[in-house]
């Protein structure tokens, strides 16, 4: 039987999934065990699951192209939809740990695929844990732009150690990323603004972005705008603060 409109979870109108049949909680803790399938090796992500339309199963593991762009807590997928487009030849995912959440992109991007044929072919999400998994999904210098839009607080200083930008942790992301890959991040909390903004000045592969680079780069525009939660900000009239780092080579 066809379920009524009023509690379909697909959009008549748009055709596009209901965020609020997918709603989760805001904040889920990264260093709990969850239960979902993880790679072993960068070379066993399944890029046909992701890619369908440019990957047949064959592909896995292989040569051919590979994920560039990795948004972080993807959240509804605002970001990656805006980058689909904007850079069409470049594959890039989102990577959520709340599963309802990944099952809304999930289903978004299908809908625009069925809704604009050749379009949104590039572009994926996976439910995952990427405090714990970043090397599972991608090699060294894979990647060349990472973001990390208005994540999670944890606004107690006995939980700052379940933040996604952390010293340790930028050793992982400066693994994965190529040399003169980009950190992205904003956030609208100012004290974890000058978290992130500290740890990413004071590791040795990184250097700060200069303010006319970012003037010329048109992701940074996206970073307050795309994202529901930019949206809700900019409604409320907030402040966002934002930091946008470059790897570098190690010096001598």
């Amino acid at each position: 039987m066809l379920e009524k409109e009023g509690h379909s979870k697909i959009s008549k109108s748009t055709h596009l999934p209901r965020k609020r049949f997918y709603r989760a909680r805001a904040h889920s803790n990264p260093l709990s065990d969850s239960h979902f399938p993880v790679p072993i090796s960068p070379s066993h992500v399944d890029y046909s699951v992701h890619f369908p339309q440019l990957f047949s199963s064959s592909d896995e593991g292989g040569d051919s192209k590979k994920i560039e762009f990795a948004d972080v807590g993807c959240g509804f997928g605002g970001l990656l939809i805006s980058l689909s487009t904007l850079f069409p030849e470049t594959l890039m995912i989102g990577m959520e740990i709340r599963d309802k959440v990944t099952e809304y992109v999930k289903e978004r991007i299908l809908a625009l695929r069925v809704a604009n044929p050749g379009q949104y072919q590039n572009v994926s999400v996976v439910r995952t844990n990427s405090m714990k998994y970043i090397p599972n999904y991608f090699g060294k210098g894979q990647l060349s732009k990472m973001f990390f839009l208005f994540p999670d607080p944890h606004f107690k200083e006995k939980n700052h150690r379940r933040r996604v930008i952390s010293t340790h942790l930028l050793d992982e992301y400066a693994y994965v990323l190529g040399i003169g890959g980009i950190i992205y991040t904003i956030t609208d909390v100012e004290e974890l603004g000058d978290w992130m903004k500290d740890c990413l000045e004071g590791h040795p592969m990184f250097e700060a972005i200069t303010e006319a680079e970012l003037e010329g780069d048109p992701v940074v525009k996206l970073l307050s705008s795309a994202t529901e939660e930019g949206q809700k900000v900019a409604r409320n009239g907030g402040q966002t603060f934002q930091a946008v780092y470059r790897r570098i080579a190690p010096s001598l």
